[in-house]
């Protein structure tokens, strides 16, 4: 039986990150990013396509896993009838190259464990060459290379292009596993000390930890959301990345996307969460990643960057891997990167004006670039787009990106209302913020229904309406927006929770199949019931969110509340987000710290 998306964990160095399942099996694993081609790609294929289980031998998923509290340090447990045995799963931050270490220990009993390692490069496709060297397992293929060692020596063994290990612990007796990787042209990296390297990483995270400021209900849902950000956080550059990758929205479907790069749609409310949260200088790191990303012609903005700002994603498919529960195609890079999306325009913006409000360090370009961007967006904000939501389906007028047209304006204006020595074009801007908000109002509104729609004459509606009152267009009591609330709250329920847009008919993103309800919208949703009054309905609605979380607290894209499963890429960025941004406006006078 294939795990479900909810059955695994994150473990990572804030270079790149492994997916962990409930059996023990580390299914996915990017060397030495994000973004890097997988040595473990069983998550959207098979054992053939690169796994690393350790288990005690004939067990199949534990009795129980957790983080060790504020931590990014995963223990999975096994009761067995010989007795019980943890195997903790961690990457402690790298000083040259990335390791994976596992220690397997003896709780009861004696127990024995088996590991079968298979690597296997470029996404599972490639079966490197494996000799010993000095104690080790070294395999090679290419410009990759991998060194497996443990401590103390365990006997190992060749098999079905694997290596393998079988060995016995009693209680208290400990055996480490460490996997590292470096380019196949460079000397084997130093050795770390496993054990040590544990004690640090558990400090590290939790000092970390420590600096939320939020002491309010569900503290610790929000601190795990807050180090999946930082897991998510590509430390070089400060850029965040959306989830991993090719997970379904629909189960054998072909909604299945590559979400390890950077989009700027979650620059300002991943700022907003940083900062509410307590952490400057991860908001710092990600605001001075988005001016390097965005930089130069403003015709030229992207809605998605790499990593480190590399505007090059192609997209293309993997057709030997056949995909999470038989859902393909599998896709590598993001052909979205091309689409004209014009609400990054008031995103970018607001982002930047949140900075300064935030009293970041100024950087010098910053408002030459906004001005740039301002004087671009004066003319090509009449023109149709994909939308928020990068639909395929052809371009049109979404009114979600005409309101963020309005915040871009809105957020110009007044930042040279309060620093006018900044100097810009205060007259034309004011103008456009009105011409803006004039026109959604006439083209993007339903007089007969009270609702905004999803774009300028069309029925449908969009779950990115709910930002209308967030963002500052209309305050929460405008009865147009409370409309709007309510017809959201109707029309694109499931079960309670909310769907980004009606896929039935015609699909506006012009792609067969359907999807589960869109978590982060579900969030904006309770934002959206709190705003406008109804704090009981929201706060009760956040509560059931929260408990959607798997068993060790992280959340996929969507959720199908048919089935009770998650769906899409996991851990999503933006839900963790959502979860944060919720938490802080339902309990922030009784939970900020």
């Amino acid at each position: 039986m294939h795990p479900r998306i909810e059955d695994y964990a994150l473990i990572g160095d804030q270079q790149t990150a492994a997916l962990v399942s409930a059996d023990g099996s580390v299914d996915w694993l990017c060397l030495p990013r994000f973004d890097s081609a997988a040595c473990f790609a069983k998550l959207l294929g098979d054992e053939d396509n690169g796994h690393w289980r350790i288990a005690p031998v004939g067990a199949g998923r534990c009795t129980r896993r957790a983080y060790r509290p504020d931590t990014l340090v995963l223990d999975t447990e096994w009761e067995t009838a010989d007795g019980a045995v943890r195997v903790t799963d961690f990457m402690p931050q790298r000083d040259r190259a990335p390791d994976l270490v596992r220690v397997v220990e003896g709780l009861r009993g004696e127990v024995t464990v088996h590991s079968a390692l298979r690597l296997r490069f470029d996404y599972g496709s490639i079966v490197p060459w494996v000799r010993r060297s000095d104690g080790h397992r070294v395999a090679v293929a290419g410009p990759d290379s991998a060194w497996l060692r443990s401590e103390p020596e365990v006997h190992s063994w060749g098999q079905d292009f694997g290596t393998h290990a079988e060995f016995t612990v009693a209680e208290g007796e400990k055996v480490a596993f460490v996997l590292t990787w470096h380019p196949s042209h460079e000397p084997r990296p130093p050795l770390i000390d496993p054990y040590e390297s544990l004690e640090h990483s558990v400090e590290d995270w939790r000092a970390w930890a420590a600096h939320c400021r939020y002491d309010g209900p569900h503290r610790d849902a929000v601190v795990r959301s807050l180090i999946t950000l930082k897991a998510l956080t590509y430390r070089p550059t400060g850029g965040i990345v959306a989830a991993t990758t090719s997970l379904p929205e629909e189960p054998g479907g072909v909604r299945n996307w590559d979400y390890r790069f950077c989009w700027l749609r979650d620059s300002t409310l991943t700022l907003g969460a940083l900062l509410s949260a307590g952490y400057l200088e991860e908001a710092e790191a990600w605001r001075d990643w988005l001016l390097r990303a965005v930089a130069g012609n403003p015709a030229d903005l992207q809605i998605m960057y790499g990593l480190a700002g590399e505007r090059r994603l192609p997209e293309s498919e993997l057709p030997w891997l056949p995909g999470f529960a038989g859902s393909s195609p599998v896709r590598i890079g993001n052909d979205a990167v091309n689409q004209l999306q014009l609400d990054v325009y008031g995103e970018v913006m607001d982002s930047l004006s949140l900075a300064r409000l935030a009293g970041m360090r100024p950087q010098p370009q910053m408002w030459e670039l906004q001005c740039a961007l301002m004087d671009f967006l004066a003319t090509a904000w009449r023109q149709p787009d994909e939308g928020l939501w990068e639909v395929r389906g052809g371009r049109r007028q979404f009114v979600h990106s005409k309101v963020m047209t309005w915040v871009a304006a809105d957020r110009a204006v007044r930042t040279l209302e309060d620093h006018p020595e900044l100097g810009g074009d205060l007259d034309g801007w004011r103008a456009l913020r009105e011409e803006v908000h004039r026109e959604v109002c006439e083209k993007g509104y339903d007089p007969e229904r009270n609702t905004f729609t999803q774009s300028y004459g069309s029925a449908e509606l969009d779950a990115a309406l709910l930002l209308i009152p967030r963002v500052g267009f209309l305050p929460p009591d405008d009865p147009r927006v409370v409309g709007t609330v309510d017809a959201i709250g109707e029309e694109l329920t499931r079960d309670g929770l909310i769907r980004r847009y009606s896929t039935e008919g015609p699909p506006v993103d012009g792609l067969p199949g359907g999807e589960g309800t869109f978590l982060v919208c579900s969030f904006w949703y309770a934002d959206a019931l709190g705003a406008t009054g109804r704090t009981k309905e929201a706060r009760e609605l956040f509560e059931r969110l929260v408990g959607l979380a798997n068993d060790v607290g992280l959340l996929a894209e969507e959720y199908d509340p048919v089935a009770g499963r998650q769906l899409g890429n996991f851990p999503q960025a933006f839900s963790h987000i959502g979860l944060v941004n919720t938490a802080l406006a339902l309990y922030g006078d009784e939970g900020a710290g």
